[in-house]
Parts: C-alpha cells; sequence; structure tokens
C-alpha cells in the first residue's frame, strides 16, 4: 500500500529486474479505482486483524527493526490473496499477494473478451507500456 503515491502520481515496483525498486507512472484514471481498491483492502484488513493474523512477510532486517510494521495497513498488499494461508518460514497464519496467474488468466480472459486476434499476455503488456512511453 505505501508503494502507491497518489500526491506524485507514482508507483513504486520493488524487487524488479536486478532486484531493483523503480518507480513509474500512476495513470490519473487509475487513482480513483485504486483508493477504492485500497478501501476493500483496509477493512479485509481489519478483518484479518480481529481474527489474529493480519501481518505480512517483512525481510528480516525490517521486522526486526520495525517489529509492528507487519501489522500496519501500509505494509499490506494491495492485491491480496481471497485465502489465507501458512508461511513455511514462521508457521504463520498470513494473507499473501494475488498468485501470478490469478493475474495472467484475467488478461487472458479480457482478450478473448475484447475479441484480439493476436496474443497477448502481461508481459505483451509491459512492452507496449514501455513502447508507448518512448
Amino acid at each position: 500500500v505505501k508503494d502507491l503515491d497518489f500526491g506524485y502520481k507514482e508507483i513504486t515496483v520493488r524487487h524488479g529486474k536486478g532486484h531493483k525498486d523503480r518507480r513509474t507512472m500512476l495513470p490519473e484514471v487509475l487513482a480513483e479505482p485504486l483508493r477504492l481498491q485500497l478501501v476493500k483492502v483496509e477493512q479485509l484488513h481489519e478483518l484479518d486483524l480481529a481474527a489474529g493474523f493480519g501481518e505480512v512477510y517483512l525481510p528480516y532486517a525490517l521486522a526486526r527493526k520495525y517489529p509492528n510494521a507487519a501489522k500496519e495497513f501500509g505494509w499490506q498488499y494491495v492485491f491480496p490473496s481471497e485465502n489465507t494461508s501458512t508461511d513455511p518460514r514462521s508457521s504463520k497464519t498470513r494473507r499473501h499477494h494475488i498468485d501470478a496467474r490469478s493475474v495472467q488468466r484475467a488478461v487472458r480472459k479480457a482478450v478473448r473478451a475484447a475479441g484480439l486476434k493476436k496474443q497477448a499476455s502481461c508481459h505483451t503488456l509491459r512492452h507496449t507500456f514501455a513502447t508507448h512511453l518512448l
């Protein structure tokens, strides 16, 4: 959640290619839908906290430096999984982010629904976006 900056209209993408963090634009047209998504995520997070979990995995150094950060809303995923699971590293019940395959399936479904004749995938969208920026 904290990687969305509505003021500067930026999204920080963590651990991208080369394990680097990068910033990209947050289109104005997506600002309101993302705000609505964050309202849903915050409600889900409150329910998770009430149920006795609601924390995300943080790297060891961050978890030690900020012991309560894992339960703070700012560290939650913008697109959390519908289900909780047991973290094999800690045996804690957590809600991870949505699985990449779910996004890929949704893109495939949208491509079919749009009646596109060409192949399209998340990777295609990424490259199309990059080309458009040039």
